[in-house]
């Protein structure tokens, strides 16, 4: 199934898709739902992120081609920081160029893994049963702030200006991760084509180790980092991540 959040008019929902359009639900989305009557055309709604996560973790050097061309050490544990609420963006919706900084902006194609359940300090023959499903994340960077003081590199400010984490535009729940391809286009030019199976950490493995020091909670997002490929994003780019089985998720720059 593939699950959205949408607005129309003034109310809110969610729902999955059936074919082009939106069967919409009561209840809740990672416990008890049900169908209703009304389906509404994809055309008429206006896409939300899909979830509203507590945060969103996002990993560094998480794949093995990228470690080697950047000659980069494999981690023995999962690198990854935090981006806040205020980054979150749907699908659909428009990437400002932040007020405050005029450098580098870059795109980074990943999955997203969606917490279904709960957990903490979870086995690792429990973590994919708290998984709900996937999603498509442009974690975006403003590149040129990470090491400008170096006495501290800033990846909070860097990842977290308003709109720099779009996901979406669903959360697919029947997918394998394992056979999941990473394509990144901008203005319809390929320019990230990675699998998912080179990934260091996979994604159970991630819900695990990552639990250990942070409680999940439903529709927590872990971004499971990007391979090569990543770029500068130009003002009025459209930037589309694309992992079938899922969907594309696609944004405006500026």
């Amino acid at each position: 199934m593939r699950w959205l959040r949408f607005s129309r008019q003034d109310t809110a929902g969610f729902g999955f898709v059936e074919a082009d359009r939106v069967r919409v639900c009561r209840g809740d989305m990672f416990g008890a739902y049900e169908p209703t009557d009304q389906a509404l055309a994809l055309s008429e709604i206006q896409w939300e992120p899909p979830c509203v996560p507590t945060k969103m973790i996002a990993l560094w050097n998480n794949f093995h081609e990228a470690a080697r061309k950047f000659s980069l050490a494999l981690p023995e544990t999962p690198l990854f920081f935090i981006k806040s609420a205020n980054s979150f963006c749907a699908h659909g919706a428009t990437i400002p160029p932040p007020r405050s900084y005029s450098g580098r902006v870059l795109y980074e194609g990943e999955l997203g893994i969606v917490i279904g359940k709960r957990g903490k300090n979870i086995a690792p023959e429990d973590a994919a049963a708290h998984i709900f499903g996937y999603t498509c994340v442009n974690d975006v960077t403003a590149i040129d702030l990470l090491k400008a003081d170096p006495s501290f590199t800033q990846w909070t400010r860097a990842k977290s200006f308003d709109g720099f984490s779009p996901f979406g535009p669903v959360v697919a729940t029947d997918v394998s991760p394992a056979d999941l391809s990473v394509r990144t286009l901008v203005n319809g030019k390929e320019r990230q084509n990675y699998p998912v199976r080179d990934m260091i950490f996979a994604p159970a493995q991630l819900v695990s180790l990552i639990s250990r020091d942070t409680t999940l909670s439903p529709g927590d997002i872990i971004s499971c980092g990007t391979s090569v490929g990543s770029g500068p994003m130009p003002h009025g780019a459209t930037v589309e991540i694309v992992i079938e089985g899922i969907g594309t998720l696609s944004n405006r720059y500026g």
